[in-house]
């Protein structure tokens, strides 16, 4: 089954609801336009820059919240995502490499509490 979306505002052609019979509308049994960069079973290339947009905020995200907490677990996570948004071209790629820095940053972060406390976790008491 093929949905068929279609922007009534953006139209050139001014007929009546009633009586639309174009090319934009599809039956729901007919088969999808091909496209000859388009392989069988292949995703959309938009949702694929939209999950490397994804992955390049989430990095950020997971990088910042893991220099408060969890930066064993967040900070690794961030810099695989990060990585990942970078390898599939994401249109964020600051943003892709701001959040592996904060990556990196969690895990320096977690050596030094090591280092300094002999735990991994914040004491910010004295």
């Amino acid at each position: 089954m093929t949905l068929t979306l279609i922007d009534r505002a953006r139209r050139t052609d001014h007929v009546t609801d009633k009586h639309v019979t174009d090319k934009d509308t599809a039956d729901a049994g007919a088969a999808p336009e091909k496209t000859p960069d388009s392989a069988p079973g292949a995703a959309p290339r938009r949702a694929t820059g939209r999950e490397a947009d994804g992955l390049a905020v989430a990095s950020f995200v997971l990088g910042l919240v893991g220099l408060l907490v969890f930066n064993l677990l967040l900070g690794p996570t961030a810099i695989v995502m990060a990585l990942l948004a970078l390898a599939r071209r994401t249109r964020r790629p600051g943003r892709a490499r701001l959040g592996l820095a904060l990556g990196v940053a969690d895990l320096v972060v977690l050596a030094v509490l090591v280092t300094v406390n002999g735990t991994v976790a914040w004491d910010l008491a004295g």
